[in-house]
Order: C-alpha cells, then structure tokens, then sequence
C-alpha cells in the first residue's frame, strides 16, 4: 500500500500556513530564497565556503530573500554541506529574521528522534525561523550511503519513508498514543517542556514519489528543478492533483529549486555556470572534485558525450546579465506556476556567488532591509 493509516501525518498540529507562505518583494512575482550547497571552489577551502555561507545568508536577509536553506550531501569535496544542523546553527547565529532551513535533510540516513532532537535544538536557537525539508535518497553513492546507514540493504530507507516522516513527525508533536513503544520518549528540546513552536515539514522530490506524498498529507512541497528539469511539471501536475487539504495548509504550496546565476556581463556569469557543469559532470562520471576555475572548464578538451551533457545541463540554467536571469526566472516561473522560487548559483567563486544573488535582487527592486541585530531569542537566565 503506497501510504496506510500507521504513516499519516498527525493533524495535531498549530496552523503554519504563515510561516510557510512568503512574502513577494518587489517587482518579484513570487517570494524567492537561496537554495546553499556550501559550494568549494579549487585553491579554496571549506572555511572560507563556509563563511561565504554566512555573508550570503545575511545579504539575503537584508535585501528580502524569504528563506536560505542548506542541502546534505556527503562524501563530494566541492560540496561542505555534509551536516546541515550545524551549519544552520551557525547562520542562526549570524542573522535575526530570515528563514533557516534544509534543503533538504536526507531522512533515510538518519534516525527520526536524532533529526527531531537537532531541530527541536534549531527550533529554541531560532524561533519561528526554521524549516525542516526532507528528502528520501541518500545525497550521495551508495557506497557512501552504505557507511552512513551501516547498512547494504539501501532501498528499504527510501520505501519506509512514509513511515520515517510519521514517526519523526509525532517526535516533534510528543504525541505518540499510549502503549507505543515510544510513548515514553521525548525529543527534547520539544514539546515536553513546555508549549513551542516546531519547525514546518516540507518534503523534497526530484520525481512523482515525494509529489504525491506530500499532496496526500497537505504538506508544502520543493522540488529539484535544477537537475531534474523534464519531470518539474508532471511532479507538480501530481502534487496538486493529490493535494488533500490540513492543519497545515488548506492549498498547494510548491516551490521548486532553480539553478540561476548573474554577472554584470554575460560572458562572466557563462565562465561560472562552466565551471559549475564540468564539476557536476565530473560527479555524474564518478570523479568527484572541487569546482574547477572558469579558466580550466574553459580549457578542458570536452568529449561530444561530454560537452553534449554540459550542454544539456546549461540548457537548464538560467543565466547572463541580470535583466535576461530576471526575464528567465519569470519565464520559468509561469511555465510551472510556482509559488516560490529557490536560487542556487553554481560557481567557482565565493564572491561571484554572493555577487549573483545581489544583482538578482537588484534586477527585482528587492529592498535595502535594515540589518537585523544577531542575538539570542532570549537573555541569558540569572
């Protein structure tokens, strides 16, 4: 049975619809955040992709982004974002008003009271302002996966997810029934102590799997436009056509990850997205690495098999000056209907990236917000 009682969503839950709708800023059609892979550049180090994480999180938020998220993946060296709770704790530390969340967290790889505990800990750093997507597959090979799970047997995870999500889900709620094993357990922080807020569940696909479940549960769903482009429509199609009304919301919510990239000039935001597509396909034939220089995805003699996927993966970027990202972002937009978009800008450069979401934002209108103070959500107790 594709989803049986046992793995329902609990309804018991405080209305979220607010904390999961955006706001539009600008001349934007829909809200738009950042999607952050914690991309490292070769000559560069996970310091400093880690803080070019923290300034970019705090442009976003001065300049009105809705929301910066964070993806797991592991065992990939140009990519530092193996533990998303750490570093979200970090960027909680270093903002006040934007939304800090997973992009998602691989639930498969985990076990649900963990994930519960370490959101309910993000949850008391930052209330009100985290998100908790989640993914089912493994954000990596399945070698590495393997050694994750300490299991071989990797396709189980995935087809427990339903069941993964509800056991997680009456984690955060403390709502398990009386005699469940489990009815004695507390994530803590959480409920237990008290009446608090809990993060917002979304649930992130790249096919029609995670699509319906998310539209049977009424749950906000993301998918990965950004390296799943010909299943974008039929997932949300499937989405919306299996959208049941909840607590949670009382419409779809669907935002789809784009990957997007700005430069004062054409050929300078085209030099980067290179960059990116020779590092994307050296994963895609098993030769992980650091994201190469523009200058050596320029000179790398491509293959036709080769340059026919880059070509491919270039065609599904939306990239140039800022006016032409702008005008490709709104054109995406309307072709899917989406009620967000989440911009993730692939490159070498730290600086180009940050710089890339600022002349999108500019390209919006999207205001010049006052900083916002980083302080703890209460004082210190006596």
């Amino acid at each position: 049975m594709y989803l049986d009682a046992s793995a329902r969503v609990p309804r018991r839950v405080a209305k979220v619809t607010d904390a999961i709708r955006g706001e539009a800023r600008g001349t934007a059609p829909v809200p738009l955040s950042v999607l952050d892979l914690v991309t490292v550049g070769s000559g560069r180090t996970a310091t400093q992709a880690l803080a070019t994480s923290v300034e970019l999180s705090r442009l976003a938020e001065r300049r009105g982004f809705h929301r910066h998220w964070v993806a797991e993946h592991h065992s990939m060296p140009g990519v530092a974002s193996s533990s998303p709770a750490v570093i979200l704790a970090h960027l909680a530390a270093h903002t006040s008003r934007i939304r800090l969340g997973s992009g998602g967290v691989m639930l498969p790889n985990h076990a649900p009271l963990v994930i519960a505990e370490q959101f309910g800990t993000l949850e008391a750093f930052a209330p009100g302002r985290i998100d908790l997507g989640l993914g089912r597959a493994p954000g990596t090979d399945g070698a590495t996966a393997a050694a994750l799970r300490r299991s071989a047997t990797l396709h189980e995870g995935a087809d427990d997810f339903p069941e993964q999500l509800a056991e997680l889900t009456r984690f955060l709620d403390d709502d398990f029934p009386d005699g469940h094993p489990y009815a004695r357990i507390h994530a803590v922080p959480g409920p237990v102590q008290g009446p608090k807020g809990r993060p917002p569940i979304w649930l992130l696909g790249s096919s029609g799997f995670s699509a319906r479940l998310a539209g049977v549960l009424g749950l906000p769903f993301a998918f990965a436009h950004h390296f799943s482009a010909r299943n974008t429509i039929p997932a949300l199609d499937l989405y919306r056509d299996s959208f049941r009304p909840s607590e949670v919301l009382d419409a779809p919510y669907a935002m789809i990850g784009v990957s997007a990239f700005a430069a004062e000039e054409a050929a300078r935001a085209r030099r980067e997205v290179l960059a990116g597509a020779l590092a994307m396909l050296r994963l895609r034939t098993g030769r992980p690495g650091l994201v190469p220089t523009p200058e050596e995805a320029e000179a790398y003699g491509f293959s036709t098999a080769e340059r026919e996927f880059v070509d491919g993966w270039l065609a599904n970027v939306v990239y140039g000056a800022p006016d032409e990202v702008r005008d490709g972002l709104d054109d995406l937009r309307k072709r899917t209907g989406a009620d967000e978009l989440m911009i993730t800008a692939n490159g070498h450069g730290g600086p180009e990236r940050v710089r890339s979401y600022e002349l999108i934002a500019d390209a919006y209108g999207l205001p010049e917000l006052p900083d916002g103070p980083a302080r703890s959500p209460e004082s210190p107790e006596a």
